[in-house]
């Protein structure tokens, strides 16, 4: 099997230090630096000090011992002198005091061992006082005696600079924790405006340039946080701009410029499509309309009031076409209107034309009264026989056969010639195929522009009846006028989330109907499925078709941002054939568009659908969103596709669908 491209998602960066982490790091050990220095500092002097001091003390003992023995006591007398010496001794501040004749030899004298109550035996070891020796002559007249040695005791020194070095290390912690917290407030509070930019950043990457930064700071960052702001606003003009132009692109290739309808061209496209497309074929019924006597409307009332009635009669027809299914309306010439209706048998066909030339009717008259108009429809079924232009033929036959009554109508060529079923068999085929679980996955490959790779696979329904596999494209329209779509839509999601546990490292796309979306018991089941898929969810696209996003924006806007969060790709379907601004794209992320295969048909030859795509392909790449083609069925249409640089094309000529249980991949015949 190919190899599998993954589509990218935005990600958080991780084990890279933030600035302000930086900062505070930075300054906080140049900060514990300085204190731990000064504390090393002091801690030196004050032991310095405490050494001088021992030794000024050693020195005034052995003064006043030394004076003692030549003066009070006779130092010549060893009893006396071992008297006195005990005596200062036992005050306790000497570590040893000890009298030698001059010879060196020791008269008398005590000495003890170093202690310091309540300072540890680490603290005394590190400290290691210096004990300086202090000297005094012992004379009796004009002879020396001898002399005296007095060592302080250090224990109170040490006790002194245990204390003191507790407190500087109480204090130095204090005041850098105070320090370091003062700090870490001010880095935060000025650098506040980054983590603004940086989330300014991450929408301006999700294509939202509605994110401002209202945070002040210092005045450097008050500039750059002022070009962000501006830089948002730039590029959200340059979207409006960019969306604006492929808009009118799109109108004056496809759309009728008074009634706003498919053009001529447009419909005819994409009923070639509908009818001849091996892969988009099904039955259906093709209308036209047209509005007899419009030239003498146009003449007694005017361009602009014929205008209006156009655009009121268009109206009426945009709300029919939104009450079924992949419906699609166009304006051929004048006051003539044409309609298909996919999936629709001919005699459900026949009533709801009569229904639609009814409502056209009283619009009509009543913008004309006292002037007598009526309005005619012809009717022809669409099946495997016949094309889109022997289609056509067969309606306009029929529409000339009801102008040819005296009274508003509609006609159907062939009355005889009905669809295989009627409405309530297709109902209950339909139900009967869900309620007994014969409802398959088949897939389609998305194939990468130029290596041939794939990008995913594309899910497709079929049912299984008495006379074979029927298409999607056969039977969905019909699920979804019964009301029967979302138990489709339902078990598709379900069996290809556990397609995609089967196969590790394959990607797949399922396109949801306008009915399951708008649907809020729906939306919480497949998020509540998707959440419970964690393994799997990332390797899954979901398609949104533009009209449902256009006719069902809140509930589209519910979805996306759940997905998004969900990290599950979205995409639009049948891009270009929504005939509405695709400002949505600004507010909702999708990560990828699906170009409808009416344009892709013979694009090696139709040069507006060709420049449209082209205009499409760079707009939807500046922002970072894929485009993918369908429909394509020739060898010259991939080779257009692959110069316009699509990112995925998807036909009958790159693959045909093949049942999901089918590991070969052997498409359909």
């Amino acid at each position: 099997m190919a190899r599998m491209q993954t589509h990218t998602l935005p990600f958080r960066q991780k084990g890279v230090i933030s600035l302000r982490s930086l900062l505070l790091l930075y300054t906080g050990s140049l900060v514990l630096l300085l204190l731990l220095a000064s504390l090393a500092f002091s801690f030196d002097r004050f032991r310095d000090y405490v050494s001088d001091q021992l030794a000024g003390h050693a020195r005034d003992g052995a003064t006043a011992v030394g004076l003692s023995l030549s003066n009070a006591i006779d130092g010549r007398d060893p009893v006396a002198s071992a008297s006195l010496i005990d005596s200062v001794f036992d005050s306790g501040r000497y570590l040893s005091v000890v009298y030698l004749n001059h010879q060196g030899q020791r008269v008398a004298g005590r000495e003890t061992v170093v202690t310091a109550g309540g300072v540890p035996t680490w603290f005394v070891s590190l400290a290691d006082l210096s004990l300086p020796v202090g000297r005094a002559e012992v004379v009796r007249g004009w002879s020396r005696l001898g002399s005296v040695e007095v060592i302080s005791h250090p224990g109170r020194a040490y006790q002194d600079l245990w204390q003191v070095a507790v407190g500087m290390i109480v204090g130095t912690l204090f005041i850098g924790g105070l320090g370091l917290g003062m700090l870490f407030w001010i880095v935060r509070r000025t650098l506040q405006p980054l983590k603004a930019m940086e989330k300014q950043a991450e929408a301006l990457g999700r294509r939202d340039f509605r994110k401002r930064i209202d945070v002040q700071s210092t005045r450097d960052l008050n500039q750059v946080t002022r070009a962000m702001n501006q830089m948002a606003d730039d590029l959200g003009a340059l979207f409006e701009g960019q969306a604006k132009l492929i808009q009118h692109l799109r109108r004056v290739s496809n759309e009728d410029p008074v009634t706003g309808l498919a053009s001529r061209s447009a419909f005819d496209q994409r009923l070639k499509v509908e009818v001849e497309s091996e892969e988009r074929a099904a039955p259906g019924v093709l209308f036209l309309i047209q509005l007899e006597g419009f030239s003498v409307y146009n003449q007694t009332y005017g361009r602009s009031e014929a205008d209006r009635l156009l655009l009121r009669i268009a109206g009426a027809m945009t709300v029919f076409v939104r009450a079924h299914t992949d419906a699609f309306a166009g304006r051929r010439t004048g006051a003539e209107f044409a309609l298909f209706l996919p999936g629709v048998t001919q005699a459900d066909g026949i009533v709801w034309c009569q229904q639609l030339v009814d409502e056209l009717d009283g619009i009509y008259s009543d913008l004309a009264a006292p002037v007598e108009v009526m309005v005619h429809g012809g009717v022809a079924q669409a099946l495997g026989d016949r094309n889109a232009r022997e289609l056509m033929a067969a309606a306009d036959e029929a529409l000339r056969q009801a102008q040819a009554s005296s009274n508003t109508g509609c006609h159907a060529a062939d009355p005889g010639r009905d669809g295989h079923h009627n409405r309530e068999t297709w109902r209950a085929i339909i139900a009967e195929a869900i309620r007994d679980d014969r409802v398959s996955l088949w897939l389609q490959p998305m194939v990468l522009n130029g290596g041939g790779e794939l990008v995913y696979q594309q899910v497709f329904s079929r049912i299984t009846t008495d006379e074979g596999e029927l298409k999607a494209s056969v039977f969905v329209p019909m699920a979804e006028r019964f009301g029967l779509i979302e138990d489709i839509d339902r078990r598709v999601s379900r069996e290809a989330i556990e397609l995609l546990r089967r196969r590790p490292g394959g990607h797949l796309a399922l396109t949801l109907s306008a009915s399951s979306v708008a649907s809020e018991a729906f939306r919480s089941d497949l998020l509540q499925r998707l959440e419970a898929a964690a393994d799997v969810r990332e390797r899954l696209w979901i398609g949104i078709s533009e009209q449902t996003v256009h006719h069902h924006r809140t509930a589209v806007g519910l979805l996306v941002r759940a997905l998004n969060r969900l990290r599950v790709a979205v995409l639009v379907d049948r891009f270009g054939v929504g005939g509405v601004p695709f400002s949505y794209l600004r507010n909702l992320r999708f990560q990828g568009l699906r170009i409808d295969n009416s344009f892709i048909h013979s694009i090696d030859t139709h040069q507006e659908n060709r420049f449209y795509l082209e205009s499409v392909v760079a707009i939807a790449h500046s922002r970072g969103v894929k485009v993918f083609a369908t429909g394509v069925e020739t060898a010259a249409e991939h080779d257009v596709l692959r110069k316009l640089g699509v990112d995925g094309a998807m036909g009958y000529h790159l693959g045909r669908p093949f049942k999901a249980d089918n590991e070969n991949g052997q498409g359909d015949q």
